[in-house]
């Protein structure tokens, strides 16, 4: 590479950072862009549907802060289960670097929420109201006209009601649904916060697609910088053929690689810039893999349709590793780091699916109550004082009931308590009473089952104190 100046600044300014460039990237529909298209749609009415649909009378998916709530596909989870979010955030973690060790950015190009409304929904609307790109340039370099006016108009208000409804279905994923309809039916001044958060949020998606744009991902995004950390000479990512396509030069259809007129060896690249023109982000892959490639596929399309008009084979620019490349094959090699993360994956699959199966309906913590000894009885039997919390972790109300799991051993309870209601912990206090006859040492442990339906929910441990009976 002669320079790499491309590399110093991003390509939306100007060289000394004062100036914002705005892109027109063109709209080519290729073979890519239709599957790109499909995959969009899907994910977009799994994103919109996600807080209505319910499972077992829960939203499919919650992330309640607020109450400390979330639930995936019917199931609930609460701040006890901790434990497991944090291990379902390190999977994503390595899931994440593992597909980016193979695919690079696919994810910013194919499944960002950020990348599909602006690319599917956004900017068709631009297309839409304002033209292709010639149109859309020749309108913002034009003073302002009544067409002008209401083509602008007309494109930012759908903007905003765009915005505005991902706004509420934002919110809907945090507070959800149910209290959404609360916050939209009843009156502004019962839900003045919720009523605040959603046009802030609709200010900020309105400011992320209407103005940021690309800088979203060049910028604000540390996913960029993450691939470079990531990606090696194995990595499968959009790339440019150069040891085919260069040297780069102009060439008439059906022209044998060798056969210029002048004598000089020519590369299939024909430097249209055809690539550069549909990129998003505004750069030229020819110049290798940058922080602002998503791997849209856009410039894949584009270099097909050139190659398929120059009768020349397909994929000059495509999906390939550098090994690729430099070796000549079409075959996909995994390195070793490849392995690792897989490895590093399975186990702690694994290990979540274990802990999964092992989480119960119901928790509970049965401590002795603090600064109390042990009641000798005139029965001969000896008691320990207990306080004892109950969560329910299901979506529908249970009754339990608590029961020693020795024989000999009996509960007297202080607060007879039997229901839970979905999601309720409740406090219990009660007694656990014991024959003196039966007491071999000072300090023992204890073992409570909680039942509901004759059915074994939990298990309870904790420790029991009296005097040893020689």
């Amino acid at each position: 590479m002669e320079t790499a100046s491309f590399r110093d600044h991003i390509t939306t300014v100007t060289e000394d950072g004062k100036e914002r460039k705005w892109l027109y990237p063109k709209l080519i529909k290729g073979e890519l862009y239709k599957y790109r298209k499909y995959f969009s749609g899907v994910l977009l009415v799994l994103l919109f549907a996600g807080p209505f649909v319910k499972i077992n009378g829960e939203q499919l998916i919650l992330f309640n802060i607020i109450e400390r709530k979330f639930a995936f596909f019917g199931v609930v989870f609460s701040p006890h289960d901790f434990y497991l979010f944090v291990l379902a955030m390190l999977i994503f973690v390595v899931f994440i670097v593992l597909f980016t060790v193979v695919f690079g950015r696919v994810w910013c190009g194919w499944a960002c929420p950020q990348t599909i409304f602006m690319e599917m929904v956004f900017r068709r609307i631009e297309r839409w109201i304002e033209g292709d790109v010639q149109k859309q340039k020749r309108l913002d370099a034009s003073p302002l006209t009544l067409e002008k006016f209401w083509r602008k108009t007309a494109k930012h208000t759908l903007f905003v009601l765009i915005s505005f409804l991902i706004s509420n279905v934002f919110l809907a994923y945090i507070t959800g649904s149910d209290a959404l309809f609360k916050i939209i039916s009843e009156p502004v001044s019962v839900h003045v916060t919720g009523f605040i958060a959603i046009w802030l949020f609709t200010g900020v998606f309105y400011l992320v697609f209407a103005r940021m744009r690309e800088l979203v991902c060049i910028v604000a995004c540390p996913y960029g910088r993450l691939q470079g950390v990531l990606l090696d000479n194995k990595s499968m990512v959009v790339a440019y053929d150069y040891s085919r396509g260069e040297p780069r030069g102009k060439r008439k259809r059906n022209q044998d690689i060798l056969g210029l007129s002048d004598g000089m060896g020519t590369g299939d690249c024909v430097d249209c810039d055809l690539c550069v023109q549909v990129c998003p982000t505004g750069i030229d892959i020819r110049n290798g893999t940058q922080l602002e490639c998503i791997n849209c596929t856009l410039c894949i399309d584009a270099c097909d349709m050139v190659m398929g008009k120059i009768k020349r084979p397909k994929r000059l620019i495509g999906f390939m590793s550098e090994d690729q490349i430099q070796c000549h094959t079409s075959s996909f090699s995994p390195g070793k780091r490849l392995y690792s993360y897989s490895a590093v994956l399975l186990v702690m699959i694994a290990v979540m699916g274990v802990l999964l199966a092992r989480r119960t309906d119901i928790e509970g913590t049965a401590l002795r109550a603090g600064g109390t000894l042990y009641q000798l009885r005139d029965d001969g039997t000896v008691s320990n004082l207990y306080n004892a919390e109950l969560i329910n972790k299901t979506n529908h109300p249970l009754t339990f009931q608590i029961v020693p799991a020795e024989k000999g051993t009996t509960i007297q309870l202080i607060t007879p308590e039997s229901k839970l209601d979905k999601g309720e912990s409740i406090k219990i206090t009660f007694f656990i009473i014991r024959s003196q006859k039966a007491i071999k040492e000072y300090k023992s442990d204890i073992e409570l089952n909680v039942l509901s339906g004759g059915i074994l929910l939990d298990k309870m441990e904790t420790t029991f104190i009296a005097p040893p009976n020689f």
